[in-house]
């Protein structure tokens, strides 16, 4: 019997990247016979009570077999695995990888290479600039230096910073908000690699450039070209997606000293567009490939 899913994003956002994900996801289901359905976030809401553990507004009370969870509504997707539904990726990987202080430390727990970083400490008011903290850094992790929210995507909420008093000035902007403090590594500015990962397999990669950013986004202005990865970056990539615990992910690697890969951010629900542009390699294929495999026997 054919598998029937659900792919979920977020309809709240502007733009179509993220339906557009959605829409790649179904067009590969389609080719291995499985019947999806897409659905935004906020036409499923979790309903909770007495004895009750439920989804509203759902077209019909049949669950699907699996769920392609194109969202950071964490929720919505533990409410799904809840109910019993499998849901990729998992609600925790979601989790982790959405928050990149979660992230390192489940990367530095894994003995994976990352750059230097602090944990800014956790202040709800805003005030002077934790002094202390700022020297700490400094002494520790040197300037110029990287400043990264904990929260956010496509390259924004990083910061490099040059002095002591930029860095004072930023640090008091971010108060109330989760940040690290992170060494700057000099001989990837401008430049990152991007590596599918889904399962044990890297299946497509590319190198980002960016002529004037530290930061080589391709949302920010940075260029790709199709790249095949070392077998040290490879092993890198899929150990980072199994440190957070997901089954596909997209990982940034930073060229360390020597050409030593880094990993920089690990992104559970990468878009796949710009990777298909630049390789020819359709990601979303081996993704539900992946998924009706694990799920096959269920």
């Amino acid at each position: 019997m054919n598998k029937q899913g659900w792919i979920i994003y977020n309809g709240n956002l502007p733009g179509n990247k993220f339906l557009d994900f959605a829409e790649w996801i179904q067009s590969a289901a389609a080719k291995k016979s499985s019947k999806t359905t897409i659905y935004k976030n906020n036409e499923l809401l979790s309903f909770l009570g007495l004895n009750q553990l439920e989804l509203l507004q759902q077209s019909n009370n049949q669950l699907p077999d699996y769920v392609v969870f194109a969202d950071k509504d964490i929720y919505l997707a533990k409410q799904l695995e809840l109910l019993g539904v499998p849901v990729f990726n998992s609600a925790e990987s979601i989790h982790i990888s959405d928050d990149k202080i979660a992230t390192y430390q489940y990367l530095a727990k894994n003995k994976l290479p990352i750059p230097k970083t602090i944990i800014a400490p956790k202040i709800f008011l805003k005030g002077k600039p934790d002094n202390n903290s700022i020297q700490l850094a400094i002494q520790k992790l040197g300037l110029p230096m990287i400043v990264k929210e904990a929260f956010g995507s496509f390259g924004e909420q990083v910061y490099l910073v040059h002095t002591e008093e930029e860095l004072m000035k930023k640090t008091n902007e971010l108060q109330g908000k989760a940040f690290i403090f992170q060494e700057f590594i000099s001989s990837s500015y401008g430049k990152d690699l991007r590596l599918h990962v889904v399962g044990e397999k890297v299946v497509a990669s590319m190198i980002r450039k960016a002529a004037n950013d530290f930061r080589a986004n391709v949302s920010a202005g940075g260029t790709m070209e199709a790249y095949l990865p070392t077998e040290q970056e490879e092993n890198l990539a899929i150990a980072a997606t199994k440190a957070i615990g997901a089954d596909f992910a997209g990982v940034d690697l930073l060229f360390g000293p020597n050409n030593t890969p880094l990993v920089c951010e690990i992104n559970s629900n990468a878009h796949i567009r710009n990777m298909y542009d630049c390789t020819g390699i359709n990601v979303s294929d081996f993704i539900m490939e992946y998924i009706l495999d694990k799920i096959k026997d269920e």
